[in-house]
């Protein structure tokens, strides 16, 4: 922090998040303290987390995730662009390129913009990645039946008591 010009830390805000995700935001509010980014949890059942979220009145830290099927101009047409549901700002060149590749008919070219476009967010560090799902999935030699694609549209290997192992 001292490095960063920011000896003493800095107040962050509330950390905003869904109540039922409160334990991941405790271990996380608990690392940004611990390295002198001052932040307090402030967990909001679901439905008032997202109707927060979706009318722009939460501030500071939100903890965020999707699990919405669709592809990433999708994503970005909800988290990055000005209109998104949950975007909170935008820059007007990502907003360009997101136009741009929305009216692109060339499926290489689309690909390419919105290439561009998630380099230009990485490089803006527009999104802090702060955990990263881990599912159990059943898949491999001695996996007889895995239990995925049992569930249709369902990404994981469930129910887990319908998975079997081959015998050894």
């Amino acid at each position: 922090m001292t490095e960063a010009g920011y000896p003493n830390g800095f107040a962050a805000g509330d950390y905003y998040c869904d109540a039922s995700y409160a334990n991941l935001g405790e271990a996380v509010v608990n690392y940004l303290n611990a390295v002198g980014i001052r932040s307090r949890l402030r967990p909001l059942e679901r439905a008032a987390f997202i109707a927060q979220n979706r009318d722009k009145k939460l501030k500071n830290i939100i903890q965020t995730a999707s699990g919405a099927a669709g592809n990433a101009a999708t994503r970005l047409d909800a988290f990055v662009a000005a209109a998104g549901t949950f975007t909170y700002g935008s820059y007007a060149d990502v907003e360009g390129l997101i136009r741009e590749q929305a009216a692109e008919l060339d499926p290489k070219k689309r690909q390419a913009i919105l290439h561009r476009i998630q380099e230009m967010i990485h490089e803006r560090a527009m999104f802090a990645p702060i955990w990263e799902l881990a599912f159990l999935n059943g898949y491999g030699p001695r996996v007889a039946e895995s239990g995925l694609t049992l569930i249709a549209g369902h990404p994981y290997s469930a129910p887990y008591e319908d998975l079997k192992l081959k015998g050894r």
